[in-house]
Parts: C-alpha cells; sequence; structure tokens
C-alpha cells in the first residue's frame, strides 16, 4: 500500500506540521480494503471527462478525522502523565517537542538551572520513558522516545 505514504508528504509540503506520534499509515492500514474499494472507484474514471475523485477524497477525509480523534486521545493522555512531572523536566521535555531534541547546554540556557539539577531531571525523564538518550559525553543529546 505504497501510493498512500505520499498523503504526509503533500500535507508536510502544504505547510502543516510533521507530527512524529501520529501516523495517517496506520489509519490507512487499519482500513486497507475500504482504501482499494475508492481507489479502485476513482481510479476506474480518471480518464473519464469528468473523473470521480469522490470515493477517495471521502476515504482520505474520513481517514484525517480518524488520525485527528487518535491524536486528541493521546494528547489527553500525555497531558494527564506531563501534568505529573516537576515544573523544570516539563519543560525540558517541551523543548524536546518542539525541536526534535535536546542538550543539556540548552536545558541550562532554557532554565538557568545547574548541571547537576539538569542531570537529575534528565536521569528521571530517560527512565519514566519521556526521553531517550543518544550518544555518550559532550556529544549526548535526549529525544522523545
Amino acid at each position: 500500500m505504497r501510493t498512500h505514504c505520499l498523503a504526509p508528504r503533500v500535507l508536510i509540503q502544504a505547510g502543516y506540521a510533521y507530527v512524529p506520534y501520529g501516523s495517517l499509515e496506520s489509519v490507512m492500514e487499519m482500513n486497507k480494503e475500504t482504501y482499494y474499494l475508492a481507489l479502485r472507484q476513482t481510479q476506474g474514471t480518471i480518464r473519464a471527462e469528468a473523473p470521480n475523485w469522490q470515493p477517495w477524497l471521502v476515504f482520505f477525509l474520513r481517514s484525517l478525522a480518524e488520525q485527528v480523534r487518535r491524536l486528541e486521545k493521546k494528547v489527553e493522555r500525555e497531558r494527564i502523565v506531563l501534568a505529573a512531572l516537576p515544573e523544570l523536566s516539563l519543560r525540558i521535555v517541551e523543548f524536546a517537542r518542539e525541536h526534535g531534541r535536546v542538550t543539556m547546554m540548552d536545558a541550562i540556557k532554557l532554565t538557568g538551572a545547574s548541571r547537576n539539577t539538569l542531570k537529575q531531571h534528565f536521569r528521571d525523564l530517560t527512565e519514566r520513558n519521556h526521553l531517550e538518550q543518544h550518544g555518550s559525553g559532550r556529544g549526548v543529546w535526549y529525544g522523545l522516545k
């Protein structure tokens, strides 16, 4: 089902933000029978004077709506989990979400906290599976898990 992989690329090119924890492909994969039916219905009219795009567009828009519902649930669950974090840890996670990664220097600039205090927050965040450590020493950075 490779043809639907184009959809996220088109959305990104149109200015929509990349959402790393939401997959339009997974929604489409779960509905692949409907996907193929809509695709066949539309493809059957492509060479016609007035192609019927409705089956494909309806499928695509319903898939987007389902993805939105899934993302809303994930965001709500994440909001509940993150509410239990200390403010400093929450700021670190939000920075990682906005920038795709966070380093110790980023956290120092962001918070003004000491390196030792931040080390403990990074340790707690990795142990609780909020962040994942990449590399070691001076080159270490953290990304969302």
